[in-house]
């Protein structure tokens, strides 16, 4: 009797985590996906397509609002998506640079993301956004969201 009791009181706290842990905040769910589109582009960083060590650039045409190229060091690049992870399917959701060059900016929900990581730094997204691999010989960048 004492063993079916303790069985029973268990389940029932169980029970009460499993919902606690299931039931998101309305806060949690008002970030959307962003539609998933085929990228795999090249550019000329050091040429044609310039973008000096700690310097970024547009690429308006690619991805699915937008890829934003930021230059690292010499070697190393950072693509991000220009569409704002917490309402993507608001068309005006597009991050861009803002003066200080440190922080990405979407006017249109004000979240604010960093352009080292692209984290987020404020405003009310909780998504990072979205990242695109990139490769670089010494000569050509490579875009591209299918490894």
């Amino acid at each position: 009797m004492y063993l079916n009791k303790t069985i029973q009181n268990i389940l029932i706290v169980f029970s009460l985590l499993l919902l606690v842990f299931a039931c998101k905040d309305e806060d949690d769910s008002q970030e959307g996906i962003i539609p998933n589109v085929y990228v795999n582009f090249f550019i000329q960083p050091d040429g044609i397509d310039f973008i000096p060590v700690g310097n970024w650039k547009y690429y308006d045409y690619e991805g699915y609002r937008g890829v934003l190229i930021y230059r690292i060091d010499q070697f190393n690049f950072n693509a991000f998506e220009r569409t704002c992870p917490y309402d993507p399917d608001e068309e005006s959701a597009i991050v861009e640079v803002d003066q200080s060059g440190i922080l990405l900016i979407d006017s249109c929900c004000m979240s604010q993301y960093s352009i080292l990581d692209g984290m987020p730094a404020g405003g009310p997204s909780n998504l990072p956004l979205k990242q695109y691999f990139t490769d670089y010989d010494g000569t050509t960048l490579q875009v591209y969201n299918s490894p």
